[in-house]
């Protein structure tokens, strides 16, 4: 689309049509980066919690119930709003164009209102942690989700279908002639004083306050860890860093939010009240800016909680965590540590055999001491096979069955110098026990 505006000669002819083409180009490779982000960030985020039991809880309802919406969005609305912006006309008709600012209008609704209730959400469950299983139920955040998207269709389509958004309460864009295409919002001043108020001012208010009484409950709690740590003789370098981190996280979840809708609402509310039209270009920028809030959240409300982080790293096998690690590719050192200790067990087999057996949270508790003992007793080695059997089978009556080593028979006698060596030397990956405290 060339300008049909030209300057005094015809040597500027070319540069207007270059100009937008390039724009197009350079706005359709933003665009689409966005749409990317917002669709493959929360795909993840619903992958995540599908293939991790630990992440399936009633905190992460609201994250899921966030990323489902944002994902509707990046498929339902921001593809035609990137055709809309780029072709600078409304290629689809006019019956789908109120379809689509309605969809536009839920959508935003609803993940804003899913950001307000994990803010709820955690509101809760630092000002009142021991009542939080009492006024978090299911039932609760049932109905909450519920209110949600009540609220989001009250102002979406059932105000737009019946004109209640427009000047003189008639359907928008209907009696034009079909062959305009172009798909506007209409705005009355009701409509958008009730709009802004409901689903944006007041949730952003409560919010702020919410958030900087977390802050404040996390900064009162940094310090008595700290307090606590100074007159333990320990360090306390890691509650301020903590407490860094909190306010980092709180300022990043707040500053997005703000940053991202703040300005379009302000836009919106400006004309809808004042009955102006502000530039396109501008109109256009704040738009895009609230939809890719729907990019930063699994970021800011997913990717900056320790479970999320393990549960994509398994996703997108970055790295295993957990059990899953003991499948990992052995590290230089660990592989010549095994070198070693194969090596002694081929000159000594009976020095390679393993004598700690207990394992108890994690903890590896050596019997080889008793074992030593009961070995240099006496002459009788019958007696001292029954002892080791009986103990054995004490330990499988009282410990786990994966966490125990049964003394067989035929035990060896290590000298002291031996059972040191046999002590500190490290356990190669394949002979360590496979439990799941690892």
């Amino acid at each position: 689309m060339c300008s049909s505006e030209m300057d005094e000669g015809l040597h500027n002819t070319v540069a207007p049509c270059r100009r937008p083409v390039l724009y197009n180009v350079l706005i359709g490779l933003i665009l689409g980066f966005i749409i990317l982000t917002t669709v493959c960030g929360n795909v993840v985020v619903c992958l995540a919690v599908g293939f991790d039991r630990k992440l399936r809880s009633l905190t992460n309802c609201f994250i899921v119930s966030l990323a489902i919406t944002d994902l509707l969005l990046g498929f339902l609305v921001l593809p035609f709003s990137a055709i809309n912006l780029l072709y600078e006309e409304w290629p689809f008709g006019i019956a789908f164009c109120n379809i689509y600012t309605s969809l536009d209008v839920m959508l935003c609704t609803a993940s804003i209102l899913n950001l307000f209730m994990i803010s709820l959400d955690r509101y809760y469950g630092v000002t009142a942690p021991l009542r939080y299983s009492m006024l978090v139920t299911p039932c609760r955040v049932a109905i909450a989700m519920g209110i949600i998207w009540v609220v989001s269709l009250m102002v979406s389509f059932l105000p737009i279908h019946l004109g209640w958004n427009t000047k003189d309460m008639t359907v928008q864009n209907q009696g034009e002639d079909d062959k305009k295409k172009e798909c506007k919002f209409e705005l009355n001043k009701e409509y958008v004083l009730v709009d802004g108020l409901l689903t944006f001012y007041c949730p952003l208010i409560i919010m702020c306050i919410m958030y900087y009484r977390i802050f404040k409950i996390a900064r009162e709690q940094a310090k008595r860890i700290n307090h606590a740590n100074y007159f333990n003789a320990i360090s306390p370098s890691l509650p301020t860093v903590k407490e860094h981190k909190a306010t980092v996280t709180l300022a990043a979840v707040m500053g997005a939010f703000i940053i991202c809708w703040f300005p379009y609402f302000t836009v919106f509310t400006y004309e809808g009240v004042t009955d102006t039209e502000v530039d396109s270009t501008a109109f256009l920028i704040v738009l895009w800016l609230g939809y890719a809030n729907s990019a930063l959240n699994p970021i800011l409300y997913a990717a900056l909680n320790r479970d999320f982080r393990t549960a994509y790293q398994r996703l997108l096998h970055c790295r295993r965590v957990g059990p899953v690690s003991q499948e990992l590719p052995l590290s230089p050192v660990h592989t010549r540590r095994s070198a070693d200790r194969t090596h002694l067990e081929m000159q000594n087999p009976h020095e390679g055999k393993t004598l700690t057996s207990e394992i108890r949270n994690g903890k590896e508790k050596s019997c080889v001491g008793e074992t030593m003992k009961r070995n240099r007793v006496g002459p009788c080695t019958k007696c001292i096979n029954l002892l080791s059997c009986w103990s054995g089978l004490c330990l499988v009556k009282f410990l786990p069955k994966q966490s125990v080593w049964i003394p067989m028979c035929e035990e060896p006698v290590l000298e002291d110098g031996e059972f040191q060596k046999a002590a500190l030397q490290p356990l190669a990956p394949h002979d360590a026990p496979n439990s799941g405290f690892s």
